[in-house]
């Protein structure tokens, strides 16, 4: 136990200390959550591992938790549009140059957390949430660390490097809201595409 605080010390995600990382995905996530600090020493990882004075971009090929972790960690935002969320459902990210597509991905390896029961039954979601033990899962996440994870040198595809350019924004016939011109009739919501009843 006094190697684990000792530990506890040193490990560093981004700027925070394990301990100080685990209060900003509380106050930023509304708790704790496992899944938002294992990613934080993903991207931690994958930072280390990125060239410096590039501009890159992220990925999340999850909606869950690992979006948070990119957003906390670097200026990859899905405000600025320099991180895409794609639900392959899959926990794992990448971050890459946004000019040539190179980068780095880190997917949680399933054999490798073999050795953590407690990261093994959150993951694969063996026990129900409210019978897990939290403090014992964290302190399975901050030994196993970026040990947990397979990396990957990766090359985005080009079609997804291409900037899509948005056209001047035109009043839609229907509903009377101003929507990017993409030479349609009307608003993708107008269109169908709308989330409302």
């Amino acid at each position: 136990m006094t190697e684990l605080r000792s530990k506890q010390k040193r490990i560093r995600i981004g700027p925070f200390s394990f301990k100080e990382f685990t209060k900003v995905v509380a106050r930023f996530h509304g708790f704790p959550a496992p899944g938002v600090i294992l990613g934080g020493i993903m991207v931690n990882a994958a930072l280390k591992k990125m060239p410096s004075g590039i501009l890159f971009n992220a990925l999340s090929e999850t909606t869950k938790c690992l979006p948070d972790s990119i957003q906390l960690l670097t200026p990859c935002t899905v405000g600025n549009g320099w991180l895409q969320v794609r639900n392959l459902g899959r926990f794992a990210l990448a971050l890459y140059d946004k000019e040539t597509g190179q980068g780095i991905r880190l997917s949680l390896e399933p054999s490798r957390i073999e050795d953590f029961p407690e990261i093994k039954n959150w993951y694969y979601k063996l026990i129900p949430k409210e019978e897990a033990d939290t403090k014992r899962l964290l302190a399975s996440i901050h030994e196993g660390g970026s040990s947990l994870c397979r990396i990957q040198e990766i090359r985005i595809l080009p079609e997804i490097l291409l900037k899509v350019k948005r056209g001047k924004r035109i009043i839609c016939p229907q509903c009377q809201e101003a929507y990017p011109d993409a030479g349609q009739a009307a608003c993708p919501a107008c269109q169908g595409e709308s989330p409302y009843i």
